[in-house]
């Protein structure tokens, strides 16, 4: 006896003596069988949901590499100025041009300086560097704090965050290797 339809399981079940279980199976597969386009349907809603979620961690894991790199770039430049040169130079430290120099090979090397001009402009506009007491030493220290802003741009398809521009800041200090006489900080 060939099974097809539902009703043929029921009559199945009689002829074999099996349980009523075996009925109802033969119904769910049935029902089973008239719902194949749900699957394609939640597919179609899953899927565009689940890759925005995915598209999202990949930037946001891009956002935080910039802000480590950065991070590194501010740390670079402000050991840079802080070290002396050499003693035949009378121990002097870097000027301020070479230093920023610095921290753009830093950026460049982890190819986030594009040409740009927007982002040079805005590099250029917030970058800083002060020799000034530093804050939160003890006792209190003289050295170089370097800051500035790095526009990160963000591409998620699907959401209000496509093509926005986040601008993330850099802040380092440190503290000069040889220290100030006198009470006053150069």
């Amino acid at each position: 006896m060939s099974i097809n339809k539902p009703e043929d399981v029921g009559r199945a079940c009689q002829v074999l003596g099996q349980p009523a279980i075996s009925l109802w199976a033969g119904r769910l597969r049935g029902i089973a069988a008239a719902d194949l386009g749900a699957e394609l349907f939640e597919f179609a809603i899953v899927v565009p949901l689940l890759l925005m979620l995915l598209l999202g961690i990949v930037w946001m894991g891009r956002a935080y590499n910039v802000y480590e790199t950065i991070t590194r770039a501010a740390r670079e430049g402000a050991r840079y100025a802080v070290l002396p040169s050499s003693v035949a130079d009378g121990d002097a430290v870097a000027d301020p041009s070479s230093v920023q120099e610095r921290v753009l090979d830093v950026l460049k090397a982890d190819s986030l300086w594009p040409a740009d001009k927007s982002t040079t402009n805005t590099f250029n506009s917030s970058y800083s560097q002060k020799t000034e007491w530093l804050e939160n030493t003890s006792p209190q220290q003289c050295g170089v704090v370097i800051s500035f802003t790095y526009p990160l741009e963000i591409s998620i398809p699907f959401t209000s965050l496509n093509a926005s521009t986040i601008y993330m800041k850099a802040n380092a200090q440190m503290r000069l290797e040889n220290q100030p006489t006198g009470g006053t900080c150069p």
